[in-house]
């Protein structure tokens, strides 16, 4: 099959959740598919895999609205975009749109990184469910990373297409911790720093943990650093790394206690896959989505209780606890790995095929009125 991939939204600098998605996908499905990607900017393809290539705008260019029209050209069995927003329109191929999840309609704040105009139409997208309609349902299939973003699919009644699960997975590693290995006293929190984050109780938890030091791990705005400090009992036992790469971000969970996070809403919550993958323990906050993730290996918490939360961290103590916690997690994330992504998104391509091939039947075989059929009831 010769799979068009948009990996337009692959980044230049540093995977994000998206970037890493789409490139992970990618270099899958090469395994046994031709694969071509769409980039908009030399510098992606840095961190995508060695496939062939094809420059075009960017999806955030208003020549957006017509890059069906090259894509046209290109010939592709079906198209895929880890987003939802690729322009279609004029499109004589099949389409399959991914939607991550809901969350900005609860928490409308953009990433800081899109351009401010694109940021205030974010925010007037968000307050009303159909725009997202009006996209979705000019794909012929769409995907989305757990059943929980299904289900809320379906409760808003977002697309007449097909919804079909192309899961998310860890990145693969050799790595896995001894559960009877000596281990440090940090616990380490990986994720932006947005409200729904819930990073303050987070860090007014560590006052009942005088024993451990919290590492904040990914980027963070001075304001924001400053903010979070002065809720500190004890601004020695927080860290704040300001950015990790990969190979400094396993290190620190090969070591570590566990890996915490307490969003209140989240799309997905790819590190509880990512420290159970290396056997570190995870203290979650008990949202539906983290159940789906994390199943019966995570240790959950009320998000709003700093005492819960240190209560369950204190739990992984005692070394038979721990033990039990990172054999489970081992369990758990061996459910996920991107060969399993893969066949998925197959799936959903081969879905894309039959439903665009149906509907164009359908269009070329509808009966065309005669004259005398309008002149009825005139």
């Amino acid at each position: 099959m010769r799979i068009l991939f948009d990996a337009r939204f692959t980044r230049t600098d540093h995977h994000d959740g998206i970037s890493r998605y789409g490139a992970s996908l990618i270099a899958a499905l090469a395994e046994t598919d031709d694969v071509v990607m769409l980039v908009s900017d030399p510098r992606q393809l840095a961190l995508l895999p060695d496939v062939p290539s094809v420059l075009v705008n960017s999806p955030l260019s208003p020549a957006e609205l017509f890059v069906a029209r090259r894509i046209n050209r290109l010939r592709p069995d079906v198209v895929v975009c880890p987003m939802q927003t690729m322009g279609s329109w004029g499109r004589r191929y099949p389409l399959v749109l991914t939607l991550h999840d809901l969350i900005y309609y609860q928490n409308p704040m953009p990433p800081s990184f899109l351009p401010l105009p694109v940021r205030l139409l974010w925010r007037l997208y968000h307050l009303a469910y159909w725009p997202q309609r009006l996209l979705l349902d000019r794909a012929d299939v769409v995907a989305t990373i757990s059943d929980t973003t299904a289900a809320l699919m379906a409760e808003h009644r977002l697309t007449r297409r097909p919804v079909l699960l192309v899961g998310n997975a860890p990145q693969p590693t050799e790595r896995r911790r001894d559960p009877d290995a000596p281990r440090s006293p940090s616990l380490l929190y990986m994720g932006s720093f947005m409200p729904y984050k819930n990073v303050e109780t987070l860090v007014r938890a560590m006052a009942l943990l005088p024993r451990h030091t919290l590492h904040l791990l990914s980027r963070i705005t001075p304001e924001r650093r400053a903010e979070l400090t002065d809720l500190a009992a004890d601004e020695q036992r927080i860290v704040f790394h300001g950015g990790v790469t990969d190979a400094e971000y396993e290190d620190l969970l090969h070591d570590s206690t566990a890996l915490l996070t307490l969003s209140r809403a989240e799309g997905y919550g790819l590190p509880i896959i990512e420290a159970m993958a290396t056997g570190t323990p995870v203290v979650a906050s008990d949202i539906p989505i983290f159940r789906e993730v994390g199943g019966e290996a995570a240790l959950f918490v009320d998000p709003g209780d700093p005492e819960d939360v240190a209560s369950a961290v204190r739990s992984l103590d005692d070394p038979a606890r721990w033990a039990a916690a990172s054999r489970a997690g081992l369990e758990r994330a061996g459910s996920y790995s991107w060969e399993v992504s893969a066949e998925q998104l197959r799936g959903a391509c081969r879905r894309a095929v039959s439903e665009y091939t149906r509907r164009r039947r359908r269009g070329r075989t509808r009966p065309v009125p005669r004259p005398e059929d309008g002149a009825k009831g005139s």
